[in-house]
């Protein structure tokens, strides 16, 4: 396990390359620049565009040099851990995305805990008590789950909890605890703010989940070696938790590699919506705006985190499944 894990790490370093080679790429590939986009925005602003004043961010920003300069002396100080200067903000990108990438990675593992807490026990249920009533609410609650999109339901949840109880759920933080320093009263206010998010992203994977859940557990259910130990007399909890359930897992554990980055990049209009201060609506900005430093850097973040993801879930196939084996 221990060299297999040093290959993957080994693996991943070409790989990264390759990939910061293709989100250079895809960030030059719109028509013009941050100077352009800076000159359009002044334009719809009804502002004049001073063209001398474009051609000093050119020069300032090295947006002149040939795309190859400009690669290396973005990639070369990320390697030397300086992801550069927003072009947008003014500030230096790990500034920027440093509070922002670790509320977002709250969120999400947040997020990832709650779809499989809920979605785990309401599968096995479904599928050991098929076709009964519990089934059928289940399954109907899943396909309402899935068939909301997430910005409607963070909408209504919105409406609901400003009409009837009075609170204001937007943003992470109360008005109080949004610049104040680290603390447990801001801890807990967090983790208040968290609930509604929570529940908004994790709709639609809870009932996903439940549903691939259901499906792996009932072509367990009646695989002759489940029958073979029923026969034996071994209890049907005993039996579900050490065999069928196990197999069954094997789905949840191998898409942790896709789920991370796929709810961070899922939130961006569910977090504009609930005024979330999180890497999405930022990602969007610095996208529009053509501000590479900023969206080279969560883009990066995010193709890491899908590494990182798929060697996690590599490791846990292992320790779940026995017959997985990677020597």
């Amino acid at each position: 396990m221990l060299a297999f894990i040093v290959r993957r790490l080994l693996a991943a370093i070409p790989f990264m390359f390759l990939v910061s080679i293709t989100v250079f790429i895809l960030i030059q590939l719109p028509p013009g620049d941050f100077a352009t986009s800076y000159a359009a925005s002044l334009s719809a602003a009804g502002e004049y565009v001073d063209q001398n004043t474009i051609a000093e961010l050119r020069a300032r920003y090295g947006l002149n040099d040939p795309l190859i300069v400009q690669y290396f002396r973005w990639i070369g100080g990320i390697l030397m851990g300086d992801f550069g200067y927003s072009f947008q903000w003014n500030s230096p990108v790990s500034e920027l995305i440093g509070e922002r990438m670790g509320l977002t990675v709250l969120l999400t593992f947040a997020t990832v805990i709650f779809t499989w807490a809920v979605a785990l026990p309401l599968g096995i249920y479904a599928a050991v008590h098929k076709y009964s009533i519990g089934d059928y609410i289940f399954t109907f609650i899943g396909f309402i789950g899935l068939a909301i999109p997430n910005f409607l339901l963070a909408l209504v949840m919105m409406y609901f909890a400003v009409v009837w109880f009075g609170q204001d759920v937007s943003g992470l933080f109360s008005p109080e605890f949004r610049n104040a320093p680290w603390s447990w009263a801001r801890m807990v206010d967090l983790g208040k703010h968290l609930i509604i998010p929570i529940l908004v992203l994790g709709t639609a994977s809870t009932a996903g989940m439940m549903r691939v859940m259901r499906a792996n557990l009932l072509d367990q259910l009646h695989q002759p070696y489940v029958v073979t130990a029923r026969a034996k007399g071994l209890s049907e909890a005993r039996l579900l938790t050490r065999y069928p359930i196990r197999i069954a897992l094997n789905p949840f554990v191998s898409t942790i590699g896709w789920l991370l980055p796929t709810l961070v990049s899922g939130e961006i209009i569910t977090s504009i919506i609930l005024s979330l201060p999180t890497a999405g609506p930022l990602l969007l900005q610095a996208l529009l705006a053509q501000d590479y430093y900023l969206s080279g850097a969560f883009l990066l973040l995010l193709c890491m985190m899908t590494v990182v993801g798929t060697l996690i879930s590599d490791i846990l196939l292992v320790l779940l499944d026995p017959r997985i084996r990677y020597s």
